[in-house]
């Protein structure tokens, strides 16, 4: 819903004509679908229509399923999908299924304004306890990475939407959803007299996972071009003037500079975070040493370095002279990548991919989905 939510908002408090709007939301996807849950389309009072669904599969039957509910003021869940026994029939062509979320709201609705910009919405999914599905607008001031303000600011905006006693459960989890970055559905037992349990979907928007590339060279670049379609935000840093060039790197912000001053002015201004990358591919001890003492004294998600195994032990003596404490260098994954025999940048560039996505996902140990037992998580 954040992709329409200022539509919504300056129909819903304009000071001449308030209208009311219903919001169609995708909540839940199956198979191949045209675009992801958190997309939304809204349908105005005067016929107005902001957004896509699919780009044109189902928007005639959700247009009137949003009429209606302006109508009547109720909320619903609709399910759309490809129907192998009437291929005319209003469903998805790609032959996905898509469950949509079709909610009115009245004009001066208060759960949609934010005091700063929303980071987040959060919606009841109607049951059978309750037909109505409100929504909250959550500002980037209610979520940080303390326990104590995030829980209480999300507490009171959810409080609207969820009973009273298990309003800190949903904000807990709330939360949770927000800090990583996800878009989904959460379940909450059923509150004390109710026979349901409580369904919440959470959209989130937050500002993407910082990479960071050191040295500018064929390696950096086929990393930037593997790592784009990510949505990371990606800045290539190389203090060479010749080589730190923005057109040579499509995509990227391009820093001309020493990489450990870039960095630590960076990470003082708060440019990286516990989601962020550093991948130090300039493979020179003059830059790699100072960059990789700073790195590794940060809070980050992945530190990276380039170099043969005999280069690695001389890095890694040469960072413990520089004074790095030897649980600072454990962090250090050099030589950058997995072990998959890679001779190109392209094949470098995925197996370091490969490498910070294994990192992130907590796996120590990368094997093929093959060879995963049936009762696996990943099954």
């Amino acid at each position: 819903m954040l992709d329409v939510l200022p539509a919504a908002v300056t129909r819903l408090f304009d000071s001449q004509e308030p209208q009311d709007v219903a919001v169609a939301t995708i909540i839940a996807t199956e198979g191949s679908v045209p675009r992801p849950a958190g997309t939304s389309m809204l349908v105005d009072t005067a016929g107005g229509i902001v957004g896509s669904l699919t780009g044109g599969c189902v928007e005639g039957a959700v247009l009137e399923a949003c009429q209606g509910a302006l109508a009547t003021g109720v909320a619903s869940v609709q399910e759309f999908g490809y129907s192998d026994e009437d291929a005319f029939s209003v469903g998805l062509m790609c032959g996905g299924r898509i469950d949509v979320l079709i909610q009115p709201f009245r004009s001066g609705c208060p759960g949609l304004r934010a005091d700063s910009g929303p980071t987040a919405v959060v919606m009841r999914l109607p049951s059978a306890d309750d037909d109505c599905a409100p929504a909250a607008a959550v500002s980037a001031s209610a979520v940080d990475e303390s326990t104590g303000p995030s829980t209480e600011s999300l507490a009171v905006r959810l409080g609207p939407l969820v009973p009273e006693d298990v309003v800190e459960t949903a904000a807990q989890r709330v939360g949770a959803f927000i800090r990583s970055g996800r878009t989904g559905s959460i379940r909450l037992a059923p509150p004390e007299g109710g026979s349901e349990p409580i369904e919440l979907f959470v959209e989130t928007r937050i500002e993407p996972a910082h990479l960071l590339v050191v040295g500018a060279n064929a390696f950096s670049l086929a990393l930037v071009e593997a790592a784009r379609p990510l949505g990371l935000r990606i800045t290539v840093c190389d203090p060479r003037p010749s080589f730190a060039d923005q057109t040579s790197f499509p995509g990227a912000e391009v820093v001309r500079a020493w990489p450990h001053r870039f960095l630590t002015e960076a990470a003082a201004t708060g440019e990286f975070d516990t989601r962020s990358m550093i991948c130090v591919l300039s493979h020179d001890p003059k830059v790699d040493i100072p960059t990789l003492a700073v790195a590794l004294d940060l809070d980050v998600a992945y530190v990276g370095a380039m170099g043969s195994r005999r280069s690695d032990r001389d890095r890694r003596a040469a960072l413990r002279e520089a004074g790095v404490a030897s649980p600072a260098l454990a962090r250090l994954h050099s030589p950058i990548g997995l072990h998959l025999e890679t001779f190109t940048p392209a094949e470098v560039a995925v197996s370091i991919l490969a490498e910070i996505l294994a990192v992130r996902g907590g796996r120590r140990q990368v094997v093929p989905l093959s060879d995963e037992r049936e009762d696996s998580p990943l099954h």
